[in-house]
């Protein structure tokens, strides 16, 4: 295709193409014409408009995290780029491989305070693996192939800034064929590390296991080694989908949103087995006796003491590993099998048992009957906050379902455009966007995306007129709710006004009814459910401090005269307050 007219941006697209890059999720912008133009001359891909650059980043990075290839979203120069920052973070710390193509002004006013003028280097520095300027064309094809191989090969971010006369100039060098990008190395340790390894596992009396999404390709041999070792096998939530189902060895989750004997078995096990996953928060981790196997050594040892860390693929690890283990009985996994049925009867059950008359709906409820309708390869996409803790708790895995949402950049707004990902990725897939009401207010312009493509994105959303996630760390820190609560709003009214299908429920026994037709509705549909703002996510194992936070919280709402408040809250949360 190399000849006299063709444009840098004619090049960049025939690399993506190359690379099996179907469409880019954007909004269009001057500085982003070349591109978007030569797309339009293209049969072979697609140019995804969306309403906020922020949700084409978000997209990018549901459809990067489903099929594990690049993904890729565009922005324009200046506040173009400031909002897709967002989403961008939010893909790189989800490790999904995406290439952001940030454009920028005309290069020969770069430095001068021109109008929309921004630093993208400085600005995507922090968000990306890789982020660098394309200067003249002589610089193409070599430096979209660069960008593609950092994000595909260290599984995050990369950005390639384009000025906007770069973009148009003419190309001079020959695009080339395209070559196989490859992702991260999986191998196992050497030998005197996992003798080593072996040694300390043999040592233990008691193994637990706490694995994450870097399980993800070694389900098999995580759930081989549990049983070869009596262990327990908790997980995080990115670790969920890959862990929980048919895990005859399933204690549950540990951290601000876990459920049964996760928490204790990792703190009662002589050794704790941490299997990629890089759980963030210190304080549910034993911090002693403990062994860390991770494909990325700057993980080792930053969440927690450790024993021994080991670099290394965790399906490899584990299938060198067997056969120096010894083999132990199962007294130790008995006990925790018990113990977390014995939770989850408390937990996890108490809300959606006998609530079917209860006025405002409990969120449990709603998304329990969720997870009874939704399709078993459906799509679910959680705002961070209250719907994160639903999904958790609620959302069934069954190893053909996936459960996408911010769970390390914890970023607000973000299941719709993830659901519209998604949704265009296959739209024959049950894409479910579990919005809070805070959430779907941000990107709510991203209705109007749905509306405009006809994808058959399904927004359930909980709508409890309050942040209630933020409302719970209030009540934690001691402190009663302040401006977390706003005025009531009927999403499905405004749902309707963008052309969407919508449904509004109030009462418990409409909830069955009223998701179906959303969930069987040809095309984008909305549910607006009005839940209680009281019913709160407890964690199953809470510190005295946070239980005094919650009486000292108490405290200040009786004397400022919110004595009605705080009853509601005990009464609304009795059943699921730990013992």
């Amino acid at each position: 295709m190399f000849g006299k007219g063709k444009t840098v941006a004619d090049q960049l697209v025939e690399v993506l193409i190359q690379a099996g890059v179907e469409r880019i999720y954007g909004l269009v912008g001057d500085s982003l014409n070349a591109l978007t133009d030569a797309i339009r001359r293209n049969d072979a891909i697609e140019w995804v408009h969306v309403h906020n650059e922020e949700a084409a980043a978000f997209a990018a990075a549901a459809e990067a995290q489903l099929t594990g290839k690049l993904a890729v979203c565009a922005g324009s120069c200046g506040p173009g780029n400031t909002h897709l920052i967002q989403g961008v973070f939010d893909a790189h710390r989800s490790a999904a491989p995406v290439l952001a193509i940030a454009s920028h002004i005309v290069s020969t006013e770069i430095g001068s305070g021109f109008f929309q003028e921004t630093d993208p280097k400085q600005l995507f520095g922090q968000a990306s693996h890789w982020t660098e300027m394309v200067s003249s064309a002589e610089q193409m094809p070599r430096m979209a192939r660069m960008g593609i191989q950092q994000a595909v090969g260290k599984r995050g971010a990369a950005v390639l800034v384009m000025p906007g006369d770069v973009l148009a100039a003419e190309a001079t060098n020959e695009t080339g064929a395209g070559h196989a990008v490859a992702g991260p190395v999986l191998g196992a340790p050497s030998d005197y590390v996992l003798e080593d390894l072996a040694e300390r596992i043999n040592a233990a009396k008691t193994v637990a296991i706490f694995g994450g999404i870097g399980c993800a390709d070694a389900r098999e041999q995580v759930l081989q080694l549990a049983e070869w070792l009596g262990a327990p096998v908790g997980h995080t939530l990115r670790g969920k989908d890959v862990l929980q189902y048919d895990n005859p060895y399933d204690v549950g989750m540990s951290g601000l949103l876990g459920y049964g004997a996760c928490y204790e078995a990792t703190h009662e096990a002589d050794l704790l087995l941490l299997l990629g996953t890089d759980f963030p928060y210190r304080q549910f981790l034993p911090q002693k006796n403990t062994i860390q196997i991770d494909i990325d050594p700057s993980r080792l040892g930053r969440r927690t003491a450790l024993d021994l860390g080991v670099a290394g693929d965790v399906g490899a690890t584990i299938t060198r590993l067997m056969p120096k283990l010894e083999r132990k009985d199962h007294k130790f996994l008995d006990r925790m099998l018990t113990k977390h049925v014995r939770e989850l009867d408390r937990v996890v059950d108490a809300y959606t048992r006998d609530v079917e008359h209860l006025v405002p709906i409990h969120p449990e409820y709603v998304a329990s009957i969720l997870d009874e309708e939704a399709a078993d390869d459906a799509v679910f996409t959680a705002d961070t906050g209250m719907c994160t803790s639903w999904a958790a708790r609620y959302i069934t895995p069954n190893g053909r379902r996936r459960l996408l949402g911010s769970f390390v950049h914890g970023t607000m707004a973000n299941a719709l455009p993830h659901a519209l990902g998604a949704a265009k990725l296959d739209p024959g897939r049950q894409a479910i966007s579990m919005s809070g009401d805070g959430g779907l207010a941000m990107l709510l312009g991203e209705l109007l995306t749905a509306k405009l493509h006809n994808l058959p994105v399904k927004v359930v959303v909980f709508n409890n007129s309050s942040l209630g996630m933020v409302r719970l760390e209030m009540l934690v820190a001691g402190d009663p709710p302040y401006e977390t609560d706003h005025d009531h709003v009927d999403f499905a009214a405004i749902a309707r006004a963008a052309g969407l299908f919508s449904v509004r429920v109030e009462k418990p026994d409409e909830v069955r009814g009223a998701l179906r037709s959303v969930l069987d509705h040809d095309g984008p549909a909305l549910l607006d459910v009005v839940t209680d703002p009281d019913a709160l996510e407890i964690p199953p194992h809470i510190t005295k401090e946070e239980a005094a936070g919650f009486a000292l919280a108490a405290g200040k709402s009786v004397l400022s005269g919110g004595v009605g408040q705080m009853l509601h809250l005990a009464r609304t949360n009795l059943r699921n307050l730990p013992r």
